[in-house]
């Protein structure tokens, strides 16, 4: 698949300012892996807390854009686009690992890989890497739900 950029990407992901973490889509293969990019800027809402002294991109958002990173390829897989009857969310993260601080300037590379399907759980294992340096990896677990399924329960 040819990468996206932002404006394909805002109609796979409900997402949006500040809490969209995808930049660009550098490559996808539905069904099995994408690789995803996050330009991380000094601009940043969360660098204004997180660290005053030391800017420090937090963890929970580094698995976020990796989720994001899923959410896309899900949708790619399924040959869907996000719409406001549908939501898709975390169920699980397992072995979430944190190598060393993403910080301003950094380019966070996603590559996440489909793992298994199963009863409308989708299973990946996701790595984020600077500059080809690991710095986060973890186990996904996410589903997508109609939203009057969610509001009816």
């Amino acid at each position: 698949m040819n990468p996206m950029e932002i404006h394909q990407i805002l109609q796979h992901l409900p997402h949006r300012y500040p809490f969209l973490l995808v930049d660009r889509v550098l490559s996808c293969e539905p069904g099995k892996e994408i690789t995803a990019l996050k330009n991380v800027t000094i601009n940043e809402p969360f660098f204004v807390g997180h660290f005053p002294h030391y800017k420090v991109m937090p963890g929970v958002l580094i698995v976020e854009a990796m989720a994001q990173a899923a959410a896309i390829l899900s949708f790619k897989t399924v040959g869907a686009k996000a719409d406001a009857n549908s939501v898709y969310y975390f169920v699980g993260i397992d072995n979430a690992r944190f190598k060393k601080p993403v910080t301003p300037g950094d380019q966070l590379v996603m590559t996440v890989r489909l793992e298994r399907q199963v009863r409308g759980i989708w299973k990946y294992n996701a790595v984020a890497k600077v500059a080809d340096v690991l710095v986060a990896e973890a186990s996904l677990m996410c589903t997508m739900r109609d939203i009057s399924a969610i509001v009816g329960e």
